[in-house]
This record gives C-alpha cells, sequence and structure tokens, in this order.
C-alpha cells in the first residue's frame, strides 16, 4: 500500500469501514457467482458476511478462450467484488497516530542483507518453464516459447512511495522480446505507465476487466481485459499458451475518483504440455485459493505475495502473510511455492528480511522437500523441471 494509495482511501466515506462485503442482490457478471463469498473481516468491520457458496463436487469446465482485442462493455464499478470492507477515516486516523506503516529505523541496516544476485537468464526453448525475478511482482516468465512479463516495473521509484532498496535484477536492455504482458490490477506499484511506454505499442496487454480502456488511451493496440475465469490464448512455437485471469482478496484505484472501477486479480498460465503457473498479483489470505486449485489442478509453481503485511488489523485483508503464503500454496494443491511481493518497495511496518525468514520457516514446518520453496534472490533465475 503505497502513501498515494493511503491519502486516497482518506477521501472514503467516514463509514467505509461498515461496507458489506456485496451489495443486496448484486450480480457477480460472467463469473458466474464469483465474489460473493466472504473474506475475513477487519477488526473494525461490523459487516454481515453474505453466505458463502458451496464448492461444486465437479469443477465446472474451464471457459472458452475470448478474442484478443475484444471490445467490452463493463459495470460502473466491482466493487460488489470486495471480500473485506475497504479502510476508511477512523483506520486512516490510527495509521496515523501509530505510525507503523514503515519499517522501525533500526530494522532498516537489514537492507543491505537484502537477496540480489543478477545473472543471466536461461536459454528457453519451447518446452522450456522458466522464471527470472526483476522484484517485487515483475517476473520474466518464459513458458511454450514464449517471454511474459507479470506487473512490470522498472522505475527506480513509483508513485507516493520510497525509492526500491534493490535494484531491478533484469537491465531492460536485456530482455529477449516480449510476447505479452499480465497486469493484476491498478495500483502504482503493479501498473507502472512509465515501464509500460518502453513496449511497443503492438505488445499483447492482458488486463483486469475495465483497464483496457486505460491501455488504448495510451496506444497500446492489443490489449484485451477480463473478468474472472475468463481466458485467451496466445499462440506459442510449441503451441497455445492459455492465460485464464482468476480471483483475488484485493481491491482497485488509482486516482481519488475511481476506488474499484477496475477488478483485481492474478492469473493461471497453462503451457503447451499442460504445465501451470498461478500469479496472484496482490492478495489477502481467502476462499478463493481453494477454489482456483480445484478448477486448476495440477497447478506447478504459485507465485505468491509475502511481503506488505504489517500491521495486520489493516492489512489482512489485502497482503497474505509469509504463513498465509505457504498455507495458500497448499490450498492450490501447488507443487512449488515462488515468494515475491518482498524485498524490493518497503510498504509497510514488517522488518525487511523477517517475510524471508517466517516463509522459510513456515514451509518448514509443513514437511514438504526444501527444493520445492523457489527462495530466489532478486534477479535470479530457475528452470522447472518437466514432468
Amino acid at each position: 500500500m503505497t502513501e498515494q494509495t493511503e491519502r486516497s482511501l482518506a477521501e472514503q466515506p467516514a463509514d467505509a469501514e461498515r461496507l458489506p462485503y456485496d451489495r443486496p442482490g448484486g450480480g457477480a457478471g460472467p463469473g458466474g457467482g464469483a465474489g460473493r463469498s466472504p473474506g475475513p473481516p477487519s477488526e473494525s468491520s461490523t459487516a454481515t458476511a453474505a453466505t458463502p457458496v458451496l464448492p461444486h463436487a465437479t469443477p465446472p469446465p474451464l471457459a472458452e478462450p475470448r478474442p484478443l482485442g475484444e471490445p467490452r462493455s463493463w459495470p460502473r464499478d466491482f466493487t460488489h467484488r470486495l471480500t473485506a470492507p475497504l479502510p476508511g477515516v477512523r483506520a486512516l486516523a490510527r495509521i496515523a497516530r501509530e505510525g507503523k506503516l514503515r519499517p522501525a529505523p533500526e530494522t532498516l541496516l537489514e537492507i543491505q542483507q537484502l537477496p540480489f544476485e543478477p545473472g543471466p537468464m536461461p536459454s528457453a526453448g519451447t518446452t522450456t518453464v522458466a522464471l527470472t525475478w526483476a522484484g517485487h511482482a515483475s517476473w520474466i516468465v518464459r513458458i511454450g516459447g514464449l517471454t511474459v512479463l507479470t506487473d512490470p516495473v522498472w522505475s527506480r521509484k513509483i508513485l507516493g512511495t520510497p525509492a526500491r532498496v534493490t535494484p531491478v535484477g533484469v537491465r531492460w536492455e536485456d530482455l529477449p522480446p516480449v510476447d505479452a504482458v499480465l497486469i493484476s490490477h491498478n495500483h502504482y506499484d503493479h501498473l507502472d505507465a512509465p515501464t509500460l511506454k518502453r513496449l511497443p505499442r503492438h505488445t499483447p496487454l492482458l488486463l483486469p476487466a475495465g483497464l483496457a480502456r486505460w491501455a488504448r488511451r495510451r496506444g497500446f493496440t492489443h490489449a484485451t481485459d477480463l473478468d474472472w475465469w475468463e481466458a485467451v490464448e496466445l499462440p506459442g512455437p510449441g503451441g497455445p499458451v492459455r492465460f485464464d485471469f482468476v480471483p483475488a482478496h484485493h481491491w482497485s484505484k488509482r486516482t481519488l475518483t475511481d476506488t474499484c472501477r477496475s477488478l483485481w486479480g492474478g492469473w493461471v498460465l497453462t503451457g503447451p504440455d499442460g504445465r501451470r503457473i498461478h500469479f496472484a498479483g496482490d492478495t489477502g489470505y481467502g476462499h478463493w485459493f481453494e477454489e482456483i486449485g480445484r478448477r486448476y489442478p495440477g497447478i506447478d509453481l504459485a507465485l505468491l505475495p509475502i511481503g506488505a503485511y504489517d500491521p495486520r488489523w489493516m492489512l489482512r485483508p489485502v497482503h497474505t502473510d509469509p504463513e498465509e503464503a505457504v498455507r495458500a500454496c497448499q490450498d492450490l494443491g501447488a507443487r512449488s511455492l515462488v515468494p515475491m511481493h518482498w524485498s524490493t518497495f518497503l510498504l509497510s511496518g514488517e522488518p525487511p528480511l523477517e517475510p524471508l525468514h517466517r516463509v522459510r520457516a513456515a514451509w518448514a514446518a509443513t514437511g514438504r522437500p526444501r527444493e520445492d520453496l523457489w527462495d530466489l534472490p532478486v534477479g535470479a533465475s530457475r528452470v522447472l523441471a518437466e514432468r
């Protein structure tokens, strides 16, 4: 959560903490009921949760891929998809009193120990699935012969946020040609306009519902926005690669007047050989992980956030902590956990190295193989072994 976000939240009405989880009679759009089950309420919430929808015995079939660049009409906002109330003026006043959205000064020496090991990206053929961490939620994903960027932020500083504490793990000029960009939501630390401006305008952008117009206004000619559970396919040298947009426990806002005007979520990438990656974007912990795992069995890699979680009374609904990320990986049925969303921007109050220590301890407590925790340094790469 950036300082810009804090200021934007302050514009919410004083009773924003009491917003319901869903509007009475509110629909869920093409997702067929998505967004109606509640997530964990904040401490200040007095909302009554909607009745959870019981899972089907058999997962529904995956949606047919939609046309790329398809013009869409969307609701005015997606507030009915929230799984927790947004913080209001009282929450912002408490943060101002406690001053806990930044690490304690005595912990800042840990910045020197943050793992940063840039190296050459692995060569990638049509059957390669590989990851390279550029930092925060920015990954270079190689799958099916395609190169895909997730939430690319190559800027040293973003609006309302202290400058990054580790350099970008891959120089922009060292990137291979980019075949697609995935965006999880419109917060500035995930949708960075200066970085996107470096791309050719014909680069396919895959976006949450309501954001294609934003991209087209900036000259992008292949912008596609999707609702939850919708998908597109891109042709690749190894065969088509499928991209499904899936729910997350988060929200969206970019200006003072566009709260939840666009959707938020994560992505499931499925290669021609069936190997799968779940990129969660930015999310709190909740029921959506189990549902995603039910609909997309056999996830190989779960890219999950482990940072920006303190104080929990405020950030629990929108940011997983390390233990919740491990639990989410289990809910997804994923083979390996790939931590992200830490070690780049200091967005909250935990010490800089704490997310790494806690995720390693939580993973060890599960008894799962140590090699299935891909706790990569910024700039490092790893290749997924073929099935």
